[in-house]
This record gives structure tokens, C-alpha cells and sequence, in this order.
């Protein structure tokens, strides 16, 4: 009679081909980040897209909108709903651009400086807290390497 394996549960279930691939730890990598990032900004009203914006606004004040979106990969069409809930709010001033008068260039209110600053603290603590078994080494090294496949995207 034929030995019945035991059922295989998440500490001993095999991957398979899966635990090599990059992308699939890519993908489970990311999960984790998003999951925990919305936890740790719960309340604020702040997603990940409205922090990306706000975080290159803050940057580069009077940037062009269709710069920002182009920067974090939103289509230009995709940029409207965000830019108008964060003005709203308070928190992004739009003006018509000089050089083009059919764009915005965007700038942070004092209201979106504030906002920017709490939601930035509560993200380096997120960050902290999952990457905590990373060295600052390891961590640069990370984004490194993230960054050289970012690249291929242009």
C-alpha cells in the first residue's frame, strides 16, 4: 500500500518554480508594502498616489501637472481626479501655467506642507517597521536595484 504524503501546510507547502522567480517575490514584496503603508496612514485620507504627488510637488513647487503624472507613471487623463480631491481639500494650489495655458502648474498649500510632513513621519515608520531586518547598506542597496529595473520602463 502507497505511503499518503502529509497535507502540505504554509510552512512546508514547495513553491515550485515560483520560489525562483523574481517577479512572483516582487509582486508578494509589494503586497506586503501597500498593505502595510495604508495601515499605517489610515484616517488620513492619504493613498499612495496622493502621497507621490504631494512628495514631488513638495519638491519641485510650480511643477507642471502633466510632469508630475508623467514622473509616477499616471496618464495624463488619470491626474484630474487626484489634483482635484488634494485641491479640495486644501492641500495642492493650481495654477494655469504661464508657458502653456492649456496646464496647471502645482504647488503645496501650507495645509498640503502640513499634511505632507505628518503622512512622511507615519511612512518612515511603516518603512522602519517592515524593513526593519535590512541594514541602511542593505536598504540602498534595494533601491538600487529596483531603480535599474524602474529604468527599463522608459
Amino acid at each position: 500500500m502507497a505511503e499518503i504524503a502529509p497535507t502540505p501546510t504554509e510552512d512546508t507547502v514547495n513553491l515550485g518554480v515560483l520560489a525562483e522567480l523574481i517577479g512572483y517575490h516582487m509582486r508578494r514584496a509589494s503586497a506586503v508594502m501597500a498593505g502595510d503603508f495604508s495601515r499605517a496612514l489610515e484616517g488620513t485620507g492619504i493613498r499612495q498616489v496622493l502621497f507621490g504627488i504631494l512628495s514631488i510637488v513638495d519638491a519641485n513647487p510650480g511643477i507642471n501637472q502633466g510632469t508630475v503624472g508623467r514622473m509616477l507613471g499616471i496618464q495624463r487623463a488619470n491626474m484630474v481626479a487626484p489634483v482635484n480631491e488634494m485641491a479640495e481639500r486644501g492641500w495642492i494650489d493650481r495654477q494655469v501655467d504661464p508657458s502653456d495655458r492649456r496646464a496647471f502648474i502645482l504647488s503645496l498649500t501650507e495645509a498640503g506642507h502640513a499634511m505632507f510632513r505628518r503622512a512622511l513621519a507615519r511612512i518612515r515608520a511603516h518603512e522602519a517597521n517592515v524593513l526593519r531586518d535590512l541594514s541602511v547598506a542593505d536598504r540602498q542597496q534595494l533601491i538600487d536595484l529596483l531603480a535599474r529595473i524602474e529604468a527599463r520602463a522608459g
